[in-house]
């Protein structure tokens, strides 16, 4: 048999087995959609709404604050290391509640996340679990939430410490989401061995491994997530850094601080603003000459970034 005819009987006989196979293959159901499973009046225009979320396949709370009239812009406020559920937050720390009580836009605090940096594993952890907060906060949580909040579908996100470089990541993956962004007392990350090892350290404090979030240091997912490489992405969008000089100052206002956290968020934001500078992205780089890293401080600066957020959401 000549290799032209021995080929033309093999597809005969490999072809419809194969497609036999496929035909007969057991359907695959598709994940369900993220939804609201329930939501629970907390006080007057303040409510937890807990979402299920199907990249992580379990249900996340958050709690919200409804904005006075409709529609209006949202937004997502992300909280540092413990992620919320170790009672540190700004729900708990903060005058959040007071503050926008009568200001034209929802506010979303998301609870859960300790360690995760906020952004998509690449596999399970055994010591934080499930994490793919990237595609919850960037695609699962806003669709659900514009729909049952009737929103403007204008965003800004915010963060701080830990996920003060988060809030940068995921304005510059999902730039379309976005029109502001706010860092407070963290580190804009770099795939430099200085930006692996800020990164790894937050996340190995929980008893994460780093290699289940983004690989070998320095690889492809690791420079995907670079801020200083993709800064050009936040072109456009309002970005407002602060941090302070570790200097513990009235501004603290409470007794816990943190110097040398504070002084090493200063040099990131720093770096950051210039890098920023460099390409021509405007910004504003608040540089507070004594702070901590305490909530008084963080609470300063979110009360002073409104006015910017405001305006891009135009709230």
């Amino acid at each position: 048999m000549t290799a032209s005819k021995y080929l033309t009987a093999l597809v005969t006989i490999v072809v419809p087995a194969f497609m036999g196979a496929v035909l007969s293959a057991p359907a695959v159901a598709a994940p369900a959609p993220a939804r609201i499973v329930r939501e629970i009046s907390l006080a007057r225009s303040v409510s937890r709404i807990d979402v299920y979320s199907p990249a992580m396949d379990g249900v996340v709370r958050n709690r919200v604050i409804r904005a006075t009239g409709e529609p209006a812009p949202t937004l997502y406020l992300l909280t540092g290391l413990g992620g919320g559920v170790d009672n540190i937050s700004w729900w708990d720390n903060t005058d959040v509640r007071k503050f926008f009580a009568a200001k034209h836009v929802n506010v979303v605090m998301p609870i859960g996340g300790a360690f995760s940096m906020y952004t998509d594993w690449r596999a399970d952890d055994p010591a934080v679990g499930r994490n793919r907060w990237l595609t919850y906060l960037t695609q699962e949580l806003p669709g659900v939430l514009d729909a049952r909040l009737g929103t403007s579908r204008r965003n800004a996100i915010a963060g701080v410490s830990m996920s003060a470089g988060s809030a940068i990541d995921l304005a510059i993956q999902a730039p379309h989401r976005y029109q502001a962004v706010a860092a407070y007392s963290g580190c804009p990350w770099a795939a430099d061995p200085v930006g692996m090892v800020l990164v790894s350290a937050q996340v190995m404090r929980g008893g994460g491994n780093p290699a289940n979030m983004w690989g070998t240091p320095g690889g492809t997912l690791w420079r995907e997530h670079d801020a200083f490489a993709k800064a050009g992405a936040l072109a456009g969008k309002v970005v407002y850094l602060s941090a302070a000089s570790g200097v513990p100052g009235g501004i603290d206002r409470d007794g816990l601080t943190a110097p040398p956290v504070e002084a090493i968020a200063a040099v990131c934001t720093a770096a950051f603003a210039s890098r920023l500078a460099e390409l021509g992205v405007p910004a504003i780089h608040v540089k507070h000459p004594t702070g901590s890293h305490t909530w008084g401080l963080f609470e300063t600066d979110l009360h002073n970034s409104w006015p910017y957020l405001a305006r891009a959401l135009g709230a």
